[in-house]
């Protein structure tokens, strides 16, 4: 690669968006809690998402609702996001880096700040996405002469953990190896 400019403009990375997501299966209580406890996390319209294969041995069929998402952009992912990453400690395993943006879960909504414990939605947990830009990625989503990303613009893992942990603060959890050993 050649070298870079530090302060080049188009190499910026800036957070696109962040998705909440709980799955609920087949029981339509159980989605119902989803939407309630994502409302009160991110206080945003919650979306249904619905089944679109027929899954006999899970009792699924099309347009069954199996779960719930809300997808914030700008200042109120950000704020939402941080407040997300303190009941995970800021630690997130190397692993759960992928190109153009990272993931982590939740295991109970009350480890979230100024998130109470509520006995109508029960002990739910949560999966976060984080979507990572830089600027020019619009090409590769506008309608009228769509574009690529050229391969050394797009967003690499070890550039998703740089970015983590200088803007939000993150620790790059270690591995522990369990189970055999050789």
């Amino acid at each position: 690669m050649k070298p870079e400019k530090q302060n080049n403009k188009m190499r910026t990375i800036a957070i696109d968006k962040v998705t909440l997501n709980i799955g609920a299966g087949a029981e339509t209580d159980n989605v119902d809690k989803a939407i309630a406890l994502l409302e009160k996390i991110s206080g945003g319209k919650v979306v249904k998402t619905k089944s679109r294969k027929r899954i006999a041995a899970w009792k699924l069929r099309p347009g069954l609702p199996i779960g719930a998402k809300i997808t914030l952009r700008k200042a109120k992912a950000l704020e939402v996001l941080k407040n997300v990453l303190q009941a995970i400690n800021n630690e997130i395993p190397e692993d759960n880096f992928i190109e153009n943006g990272f993931s982590f879960g939740v295991k109970e909504y009350i480890d979230i700040p100024g998130v109470k414990y509520d006995p109508k939605i029960g002990i739910i947990g949560l999966q976060v996405t984080v979507t990572l830009k830089r600027p020019g990625y619009r090409v590769k989503k506008r309608k009228l002469r769509k574009g690529r990303i050229a391969p050394n613009h797009i967003i690499t893992p070890e550039d998703a953990i740089a970015f983590a942990q200088e803007k939000l603060g993150v620790k790059i959890k270690e591995e522990e190896t369990e189970g055999f050993t050789y």
